[in-house]
């Protein structure tokens, strides 16, 4: 593991030109009674502070697993993580669990999948938002419950100074989403991860959210991580756009590139499965043939080849052999040279 370089518990502060979050080479494995899970195998990418990155893939893809290792909340009695996680230059692979402690709901903070789940219905809103700004700020009671109010006057609940006191099961499913919200930006934390925040709300309340996120960016500076399957989201949402498939990273680039020039046959497939207004009424979706592969034993070569269609374009059986390399910048982890992919884009939309 990667030891820290700077004083325990102090709040990073980022260089210019560096990546205020840069992961390098990151594996996350899981031992499990049949085998070990490579759940993450060997991601890289690099998120600037004010800016959007979207991971987008199916589910088991390694999304959630990969922002759960950037905050350290791994179970280490099971799990081993390797690689670099560097936050402003802080590392934070291996750092002890009272650093970790300190920059969590600070520095950064999550908003979870399941907000009915996430938050304890055995407390109020108010003191779970309340309690991770008396942790990192010395608040007072009153002091912690006041800024409680303020954020969930600033995420639009209604009433706030008399909601407060309500119980998670008093509120609604997008009302609790904004509660999640309150609570990760709490105390203005410079790095934002929203794990599926948009999931089950009626696209209302979806639109409402991530409005809400951009509001909240622009006035903080913060850094996002949006995870999520939906490309619709990403779309309006991210500045750049990360794909990944069997804990591996297929194709990088802004969300412009990706899903106007879409390189890698699975990014292909993501979205000829969007049901798209152009599309005629009586058209059916064309889904991605087969299923993802077991991650205690992940295909050799390219992880997608068994369910891709084109690995007859590419010369020998490097699709079954070699494993892709995913160059910097704007690229796609395929076999397919820049001219296969654009014609065959070209003839299969």
């Amino acid at each position: 593991m990667t030891t820290l370089t700077t004083p325990e518990g102090e709040p990073p502060a980022a260089t210019d030109g560096e990546a205020f979050l840069s992961v390098r080479d990151l594996e996350v494995h899981f031992a499990t009674e049949d085998g070990t899970v490579k759940a993450v195998d060997g991601l890289s990418f690099d998120l600037m502070r004010g800016r959007t990155l979207g991971i987008v893939g199916e589910s088991g893809s390694g999304k959630s697993v990969t922002n759960l290792a950037v905050l350290g909340l791994h179970d280490p009695r099971n799990t081993t993580v390797r690689g670099s996680v560097r936050l402003a230059g802080q590392e934070l692979t291996g750092a002890p669990e009272r650093t970790l402690e300190r920059l969590r709901g600070n520095t950064m903070a999550m908003i979870f999948q399941d907000s009915l789940t996430a938050l304890s219905p055995y407390y109020t809103v108010g003191r779970q938002i309340a309690e991770p700004y008396r942790k990192h700020t010395g608040a007072t009671r009153r002091q912690a419950r006041q800024r409680a109010v303020e954020m969930l006057a600033k995420v639009g609940i209604p009433n706030p100074g008399r909601r407060v006191d309500d119980y998670p099961h008093q509120f609604s499913g997008g009302m609790r989403q904004r509660v999640m919200i309150a609570m990760a930006l709490v105390c203005n934390p410079d790095l934002l991860i929203a794990d599926e925040p948009t999931t089950a709300l009626d696209v209302t309340v979806q639109a409402q959210i991530l409005d809400l996120l951009g509001e909240l960016q622009q006035e903080y500076g913060s850094a996002i991580v949006l995870i999520t399957h939906d490309l619709g989201v990403v779309a309006n949402t991210a500045d750049e756009l990360l794909v990944m498939y069997a804990g591996r990273a297929v194709e990088r680039g802004t969300v412009r590139e990706v899903l106007s020039s879409p390189r890698h046959p699975y990014t292909w497939g993501l979205l000829d499965s969007m049901p798209r207004l152009s599309t005629p009424v009586d058209q059916s979706l064309r889904p991605i043939p087969g299923a993802p592969p077991s991650l205690l034993a992940t295909p050799a070569g390219c992880p997608f080849h068994p369910r891709c269609a084109y690995t007859g374009q590419v010369e020998g059986d490097r699709c079954a052999t070699e494993r892709p390399a995913l160059a910097a910048g704007r690229a796609a982890a395929c076999h397919l040279d820049a001219h296969a992919q654009a014609t065959l884009r070209r003839t299969t939309r």
